[in-house]
């Protein structure tokens, strides 16, 4: 019998597997197995629509997905007005608070004001309303442009929410929670269903290049969601994107090659780095912004609108240049496949808490005209058919005064509401000309056909064919819907 040792390819092994050994092996594999279902909670166990519960989501999808049921809506276009507009001033007439001018205000208000020290009677409206269209719709004086689209309204009047300061109010309205990181309105909806156009981001963003809106960058976060899904800032002054084209241009088969190349090395890198979703993120915007090289420029370029379309917007003289560029720039997009677009004002035009009158003048200038000139296109191009325009603030204004350091009632304001505000819907799937729900007498509280923010957030979500209750993503343990934990309902009566 041979004694000889058996010959080993490379260096014999160190340690041969023992008992001891493989139970070792065995420990860290069932180690391993329950990391891996705690990376798969946090990085993406999930149920959008066309998409089994508990798929994981991939980091940088923006490819168009079945709807849970036949949408109504393919595209979004929300005005979202930064400080609370007034209700009883624009939309909500009430003929109480003309009886009532300067009479005190009795109800206990201690923690519905924000300012108590400087709450003062009750103080009607400085301007006229009138009804309008066929619908017979009130709307005040202030708004002689969005009164000739009053047959394409919905207008809901039974609005609140749960808080009186703007920055928790703005966390309520576009991500659905009262704090910081959660995902906003766009990104839930991009998430759900796609975009149809892979060469122009899916979820944009018009900020006013005047300045950013009271909570900056955090109105559109993407929070725990993938950031693939985060809103695109697209300026409306200048280059609309910084940096797109390369300094060196390539010829016409050099660069298709290199992104070819680039993305190959870009996944292979990827690959040996999984659950990195900040990563994903950064490929799928370099590869969007090569696609865009070709398509941005073509879309957000309003030298290719006719003079009569530029006019009618209000671009070229002041003050509606600028919310005019940016309504038109957001049709153009839709016009071209985007989900989700966001118009905003800076800072918060909306806030009055003094000088009221002068204040809503000014803001009803700068984007009446520009919002009717939409309203109006998009109808005439069969847009308005399958697009949702949505009109509102955070939350409304308070029926008494709020009075200036001087007590003069010319400089005389209003205080923050969240028992009552109005939002206006338009579009694809809205019963249009309509009035729901109602406010008491004095406009200072919902009291007939109230709705919260997530029943609005769940009736938006249904117009685009998304139950509320079927999109979520689990998050630390929990499973997070853009509805929250609580039971809201769709708002059918204001829908076709």
């Amino acid at each position: 019998m041979s004694t000889k040792m058996p010959r080993w390819r490379g260096a014999p092994p160190q340690n041969p597997l023992t008992r001891r050994a493989w139970f070792e092996t065995m420990t860290g594999g069932l180690c391993g197995a329950a990391l891996s279902s705690l990376l798969r909670a946090d990085f993406g166990a999930s149920a959008r629509a066309g998409e089994p519960a508990g798929e994981i989501a991939p980091h940088a999808d923006l490819s168009p997905r079945r709807p849970h049921f036949p949408a109504r809506a393919k595209a979004v276009i929300q005005l979202f007005m930064n400080g609370g507009p007034s209700q009883v001033d624009l939309f909500d007439p009430k003929p109480m608070l003309d009886r009532r001018h300067g009479e005190a205000y009795f109800k206990n208000i201690a923690g519905e004001v924000e300012n108590i020290s400087s709450a003062g009677a009750i103080m009607r409206s400085p301007f006229r309303f009138s009804q309008h269209g066929k619908s017979g719709l009130w709307l005040s004086e202030l708004l002689p442009h969005l009164a000739r689209q009053a047959d394409d309204l919905a207008v809901v009047r039974s609005m609140y929410t749960t808080n009186i300061t703007h920055e928790p109010a703005l966390y309520i309205i576009h991500s659905g929670q009262m704090r910081t990181g959660f995902p906003c309105l766009g990104s839930w909806v991009v998430y759900g269903i796609g975009s149809e156009n892979q060469n122009l981001p899916a979820y944009v963003v018009l900020d006013d290049p005047a300045g950013l809106p009271v909570n900056g960058v955090e109105n559109w976060t993407a929070g725990f969601l993938p950031p693939v899904y985060q809103g695109v800032r697209f300026r409306s002054q200048g280059a609309p994107i910084l940096n797109l084209h390369p300094e060196i241009a390539g010829g016409p088969i050099a660069s298709p090659l290199a992104r070819d190349f680039l993305s190959r090395l870009n996944q292979q890198h990827l690959g040996a780095r999984p659950h990195q979703p900040q990563l994903a993120a950064r490929i799928a915007s370099y590869e969007l912004a090569a696609r865009m090289q070709l398509a941005a420029d073509e879309a957000l370029d309003p030298s290719r609108e006719s003079a009569r379309t530029l006019d009618a917007y209000g671009i070229g003289r002041e003050p509606t240049d600028s919310y005019g560029r940016r309504c038109l720039t957001a049709r153009r997009l839709v016009e071209r496949g985007v989900r989700f677009v966001q118009i905003f004002i800076n800072g918060q035009i909306w806030d009055h808490h003094t000088g009221i009158k002068s204040g809503l003048i000014s803001a009803c200038q700068r984007t009446d005209q520009p919002i009717a000139a939409l309203l109006e296109d998009l109808k005439q191009r069969g847009l308005l058919d399958t697009t949702l325009v949505m009109w509102g603030g955070e939350f409304g204004r308070l029926p008494i005064a709020q009075l200036s350091s001087d007590k003069s009632d010319e400089n005389a304001g209003r205080d923050h509401n969240k028992n009552a505000f109005t939002v206006w819907l338009a579009g694809a799937g809205i019963r249009a000309g309509t009035v729901y729900g109602a406010t008491d007498e004095l406009g200072f509280a919902a009291v007939e056909n109230r709705v919260s923010v997530p029943d609005w957030h769940a009736t938006l979500l249904h117009l685009l064919g998304i139950n509320h209750e079927e999109l979520f993503i689990n998050h630390s343990g929990l499973k997070e819907r853009l509805t929250g934990v609580t039971t809201p309902r769709v708002v059918r009566e204001i829908l076709t």
